[in-house]
């Protein structure tokens, strides 16, 4: 299908009705996705659609409005929303903008036996998925995918927002270290993301310390993300992309799965240099270094273990050699096999 503004604008206008919709069956407009008017709303859309490296953050919102969707009490109402929205991302996935289609480069490798993972949840547990993942393998859109697939709910950069939210915090002093960069990156925002810490002042670090009880803006987070999560595990079922959970929640002794996705470095530096164009070979290599080794000293520094060490993790997946949607077929499958598939409505 050829794609035009035209198009394109018709879709993001189902989009903005859908997420009124959804909130209009819930009775309240708090937490909307799309609170700005209309025609704002939908010209951002377009852009979004229209831009490679832009496309996680229009999936991200697909999310927020698939998760409010399926707390509406009315079972009919849910189930035509839901329609609606698998409909919408389906045309999403097809846009040539989109990894939808995924990257097989061993296809030897994609005939996959069932896995039998020890069994670890009682009747009472909720299914929550932990997936880490390397820059440039595609484990956002697996995440994505697979949460959809469950028709759970998926969380990445929405957890830190909320964290930031509970502490009161301006978005601009806090660096999400535990997140991957979104958008195009120049030489500037390279040194600025990767740059050391500035020592503050005496001053500075006073208010800090009695804003965040005698913790750094960086544990102070941490410490509450990890609160929220474990209350979410013990409240729902959902997908978490990052932020150490799987660490977190067997501290707490709460049941979970752990992924680990990633692919040949190669792979990830050809994925790199699609979605931030303006960067050249070289720039890209080193920026997927530095969040390789950004990610291995945050998660030493909050768990004490290795990133990426397959014996900390249920799942490694390469997901260049089953594709995205091999890989979350091949995740699928281990849950049926122990019984923790959704069934659906």
């Amino acid at each position: 299908m050829e794609y035009t503004q035209e198009s394109l604008r018709e879709l993001a206008e189902r989009i903005y009705d859908l997420d009124a919709e959804v909130y209009s069956c819930l009775g309240s407009s708090l937490g909307r996705v799309f609170n700005r008017d209309r025609e704002r709303c939908v010209t951002e859309m377009v852009r979004l659609m229209m831009q490679r490296d832009s496309g996680h953050q229009l999936r991200s919102e697909l999310a927020l409005i698939s998760n409010m969707a399926r707390t509406i009490p009315d079972k009919e109402s849910r189930s035509m929303i839901m329609r609606e929205y698998t409909s919408i991302l389906h045309e999403i996935i097809a846009l040539p903008t989109s990894f939808g289609g995924g990257d097989v480069l061993d296809q030897n490798m994609a005939s996959l036996n069932t896995l039998n993972l020890e069994k670890r949840f009682s009747g009472n547990d909720h299914l929550v998925i932990c997936i880490s993942r390397t820059y440039g393998c595609a484990g956002n859109e697996i995440g994505f995918t697979l949460a959809d697939r469950l028709r759970i709910n998926y969380y990445d950069a929405e957890i830190f927002s909320a964290v930031l939210k509970r502490l009161e915090a301006e978005k601009d002093e806090v660096v999400d270290k535990a997140g991957y960069p979104g958008k195009t990156i120049d030489k500037a925002d390279q040194e600025a993301a990767f740059s050391k810490p500035q020592k503050l002042t005496l001053k500075a670090w006073a208010a800090g310390f009695n804003r965040y009880h005698g913790l750094s803006k960086r544990d102070a987070v941490f410490f509450n993300q990890s609160d929220l999560i474990c209350d979410m595990a013990k409240k729902e079922d959902f997908i978490v992309m990052g932020r150490c959970a799987d660490v977190i929640l067997t501290n707490n002794q709460i049941p979970h799965i752990s992924i680990f996705i990633t692919a040949p470095f190669e792979q990830r530096l050809r994925r790199t240099m699609e979605v931030h164009p303006d960067l050249n070979e070289k720039q890209a290599k080193h920026l997927l270094k530095q969040l390789d080794r950004q990610h291995q000293n945050y998660y030493r520094f909050f768990t004490g273990r290795k990133w990426g060490n397959a014996a900390n993790y249920d799942l490694c997946l390469n997901s260049a050699a089953y594709g995205i949607d091999g890989s979350v077929d091949f995740i699928l499958r281990m849950l049926d096999r122990e019984g923790k598939m959704n069934s659906p409505e």
